[in-house]
């Protein structure tokens, strides 16, 4: 089974890039929001770590973003809490997609928490600044102050290009992005 991770910065859409590869796609993002919406314990360690933010279950997202406006420490310990179980997704996502040639791994954070084996194919989403913040902007739940808390924790841009095997533009345009994505499968299938 071939491992594909998608890097790339908040906005650049990795996720748009993973769908479009045609094969299995762990979400993490979808995982973390089913977490939050579907298992108690989570709540619970939530609640237990941040006891005036969270309040109640299923946990709103609005509490995790004030959680990780009102100290900078909140950010950190809702990932120690939520990593571990994401950890334990991804095992299930591997072994249940066993007999897949390819599986595509959309993690934030993959570089960042080790999450990514040594025989990955890493791919970075390059997208210019000005479509990024385009595309931000007009998310439901955009928030500058949360973005660049997120940004913070991140890896630069020109380490995760420099880690990656491959590089692929996305300028949001379908017939250029699927051309990038078959050279890279071309490579490596």
């Amino acid at each position: 089974m071939i491992r594909i991770g998608i890097l790339g910065n908040i906005g650049s859409g990795k996720s748009y890039v993973a769908k479009k590869f045609g094969y299995p796609v762990f979400d993490a993002d979808y995982e973390v929001s089913k977490l939050y919406k579907k298992d108690k314990k989570i709540f619970k360690k939530l609640k237990k770590k941040l006891p005036t933010q969270i309040s109640s279950f299923p946990v709103d997202k609005s509490e995790i973003t004030n959680a990780i406006l009102s100290n900078k420490f909140n950010l950190k310990k809702i990932i120690n809490i939520v990593h571990l179980e994401i950890r334990k997704k991804l095992k299930l996502f591997i072994k249940k997609n066993k007999n897949k040639k390819v599986v595509i791994l959309d993690i934030p954070l993959l570089l960042e928490n080790k999450i990514n084996g040594k025989n990955d194919i890493l791919v970075f989403v390059d997208s210019k600044k000005v479509e990024v913040e385009k595309r931000l902007k007009k998310r439901v739940n955009f928030n500058s102050k949360l973005i660049n808390k997120f940004k913070k924790i991140q890896l630069s841009s020109h380490y995760k290009k420099r880690k990656s095997d491959f590089i692929i533009k996305n300028n949001f345009k379908k017939k250029s992005l699927n051309k990038g994505i078959k050279k890279i499968l071309d490579k490596i299938l």
